[in-house]
């Protein structure tokens, strides 16, 4: 099994310094130059490594190094969960707390993230884009103290998935002090959110306490 393109380096990854190093100089080069090799090379020079280092450490190429950043992003975001006892919060305020947390800390600079969107949009790379954002809500929904194993484990990740993605094209583009228009928008889509689910539960409920002769009627 290829692991070329893990993410998370190994615990006794004696190159995974340098490696995050890299990652971050090439999502800068990447605002400007895509996630491209050309923003590979950029990053290795300015990081001054030697000629054939930056392929050693990413053999994948600009599309591993985006893998990378997005794995240890769901890592520092759990991180950062935990510290803050999200998991004691109100499942409102635990969806909330996560996509503002990985969107202030951990998303990055807007331009990079708006290329790297561009490009896990092209047919070739949607799988990736579907493991890598399936990743990220798992990650979230681990950190919020989430432990179903029935179906809600899978309608819970794919709620949030659609809650953070468009939480996060609207980041792109929010210029507001703070982007509080951005958290504004956060809190409309999860009381959408909470609505569908408050109305299922009544739902459920009516549908329970009719009699079998008259659901078949």
């Amino acid at each position: 099994m290829d692991d070329s393109n893990n993410p998370e380096s190994p615990p006794d990854d004696p190159d995974a310094g340098l490696r995050d190093r890299l990652a971050d100089a090439v999502a800068a080069e990447a605002a400007f130059e895509g996630w491209t090799r050309t923003a590979l090379a950029a990053g290795a020079r300015r990081l001054e490594l030697p000629a054939g280092e930056a392929d050693r450490l990413f053999p994948g190429g600009p599309i591993q190094v985006l893998t990378h950043l997005s794995g240890r992003a769901d890592l520092r975001t759990v991180e950062d969960m935990e510290k803050e006892g999200v998991a004691g919060m109100k499942i409102r305020d635990r969806i909330k707390s996560a996509v503002r947390i990985r969107l202030e800390r951990h998303a990055g600079e807007r331009e990079a993230v708006r290329r790297a969107l561009a490009v896990l949009s092209l047919p070739f790379n949607a799988g990736l884009a579907l493991k890598l954002l399936y990743k990220t809500v798992d990650a979230m929904w681990y950190a919020a103290g989430d432990t179903s194993t029935d179906f809600n484990f899978y309608t819970k990740r794919a709620t949030l998935a659609g809650v953070y993605s468009s939480t996060l094209l609207y980041w792109l583009n929010d210029r507001s002090a703070g982007s509080e228009a951005t958290w504004a928008f956060l809190d409309r889509r999860i009381d959408d959110v909470m609505k569908i689910e408050k109305l299922k539960a009544e739902v459920r409920s009516w549908t329970a306490g009719r009699p079998r002769s008259a659901s078949r009627k």
